[in-house]
């Protein structure tokens, strides 16, 4: 005996089966974080660089904190590229 075939997403309530996510405010927050975080990254970055070896934070911790700001702007980048790709497609 097949066991029964089970729906491939399940839904929980009443959403549409094609929701989409608000691109107005995903644009919003795209457009705000991306030179926030690319600022962060210079900055964590250029004060990595002027750091001498006996001084707190460490070299080591500044800069793992210019890889995530930089991580961060790569993502929220990317994000803004997808809404404003979505945004001339629906129109």
């Amino acid at each position: 005996m097949r066991p029964a075939k089970t729906p491939r997403q399940w839904h929980s309530g009443t959403e549409p089966a094609t929701a989409r996510s608000d691109l107005k405010l995903r644009f919003l927050l795209s457009v705000t974080f991306t030179p926030l975080f690319a600022l962060a990254t210079a900055g964590f970055a250029v004060w990595a660089a002027r750091t001498t070896p006996g001084s707190t934070p460490r070299q080591s911790t500044l800069i793992g904190f210019a890889v995530c700001c930089g991580l961060l702007t790569i993502f929220a980048l990317v994000d803004l590229c997808v809404v404003i790709r979505r945004r001339r497609t629906e129109l």
